[in-house]
């Protein structure tokens, strides 16, 4: 704009307040955030239509699922999608990554925490660290392990551990058994280096006493490493300023409904953050496919149940099971499911992929434990019909830059969650 364009900008401004306020709302709903930043700046009408949803990203932020598309590094986008804003946004990736990521490599997305979104590369088993602030890409080392193939990342026994925002600064950690041994793997960015921690036993835990106390998730992240039988290993490694070894914890399915849960026929149990979701589903039909000429089962899902760990860590405990009208609207036929699941703020996150005849379904499920609430969150088709998806990660800890992302034409949902 021209220094002498400030007359004619204002009168544009006075113009578009005038519409119709559900006419404004969904244009300025069609921008991207910078530009609804910037809008909130033009006039005091403005400011107040933007202020809500809009507002709360900006401020507060809200949960995000995301999904990275098999493609070529070069055309690399994210897809973000917000409960508060209730549509997909775009995080295009592909210029950070050129630096670090050869043309032709096979990238998947493992995880995002603060400003940071970390990828594995397959061709190079290596992983790679995007700082979205400062638009810079960090090779991370390969592992004491030995460089890792996609395939070898389990997504319960991993987190990504940001720095506060503009730190420029993060941890990434997993958890594996070694000769039936609970290890920590842990690299830091500001040594660059990596360091393994066996897991020790909580204290007092052989006496069941009290001082076996399961910390909070705010101050440890805790990493589903095994599941056999009743028994389940988790082990909680101290975020920052938290000091002291690894702590490896085995709870079992002891209380009331734990046979039931234990089963494993027509379930699929989704862990994070010391949780559990079990998702039950029943068979209402046999098709045969059309390539490889075999019969598949088409289920629906029936019921949703979210576990927790008990306060010593010693036991599953059942914290809630899904209304039957929360079940009912995300019941949709499937064939293949996979999911993940966060904790965050006494709210236990599931968000479920399913896939059926080529096309994905996204089911977000809220459970806010200290309000004993359920809430389903609607999420709208992003083109998910024969997409060859290489990563899903949800989480409510993004270090929000309005600079980094750009908005999606797609549908938009008034969904809301807690």
């Amino acid at each position: 704009m021209e220094a002498g364009d400030g007359g004619a900008a204002a009168t544009s401004a006075v113009g578009l307040c005038l519409l119709p306020s559900e006419l404004l709302l969904e244009i300025v709903a069609r921008l991207a955030l910078p530009e609804i930043l910037r809008l909130r700046a033009v006039s005091r009408a403005l400011e107040s239509l933007v202020s809500g949803d809009f507002g709360r990203i900006l401020h507060d932020g809200g949960s995000w699922i995301f999904l990275f598309k098999k493609r070529p590094p070069r055309d690399a986008v994210l897809r973000g999608f917000n409960d508060l804003a209730g549509r997909w946004f775009r995080f295009p990736v592909a210029g950070v990554l050129a630096p670090a990521v050869p043309p032709g490599e096979d990238l998947y997305f493992l995880a995002a925490d603060g400003d940071f979104f970390v990828f594995a590369c397959n061709g190079r088993r290596e992983l790679v660290a995007v700082n979205l602030r400062t638009g810079a890409a960090h090779k991370i080392p390969a592992c004491p392990l030995g460089p890792r193939g996609t395939s070898s990342w389990r997504r319960p026994g991993l987190k990504l551990l940001a720095g506060p925002s503009g730190s420029d600064r993060f941890r990434f950690v997993f958890a594996e058994l070694q000769q039936d041994r609970p290890v920590l793997y842990e690299y830091n960015s500001e040594t660059g280096a990596w360091r393994s921690s066996e897991a020790v036993e909580p204290p007092g835990s052989q006496e069941r006493a009290a001082l076996a106390v399961l910390p909070r998730t705010d101050a440890a992240a805790l990493l589903s490493i095994s599941h056999h039988g009743n028994e389940s290993t988790v082990v909680a490694a101290g975020r920052d300023g938290v000091q002291g070894p690894p702590v490896v914890y085995r709870p079992r399915f002891m209380g009331p409904g734990a046979s039931e849960a234990a089963e494993t026929a027509d379930r699929l149990r989704v862990y994070g953050d010391g949780h559990m979701a079990i998702l039950r589903s029943a068979t209402i039909a046999s098709e045969e496919t059309t390539q490889q000429q075999h019969r598949v089962r088409v289920r629906r899902l029936v019921g949703v149940e979210v576990w927790g760990m008990s306060g010593d860590g010693g036991e599953w405990e059942m914290l809630s099971r899904a209304p039957e009208e929360v079940v009912g609207m995300v019941g949709r036929p499937y064939c293949v499911m996979m999911g993940c699941l966060e904790e965050r703020g006494k709210v236990v996150r599931v968000v479920v992929m399913s896939n059926y005849k080529g096309l994905w379904d996204l089911v977000w499920l809220c459970f806010d434990s200290a309000k004993g609430e359920w809430a389903a969150v609607p999420v709208p088709d992003y083109g998910t019909k024969g997409l060859n998806m290489a990563g899903i990660a949800v989480t409510s800890s993004l270090g929000l830059l309005p600079s980094t992302v750009t908005t999606s034409t797609a549908g938009r949902s008034s969904g809301r969650s807690f």
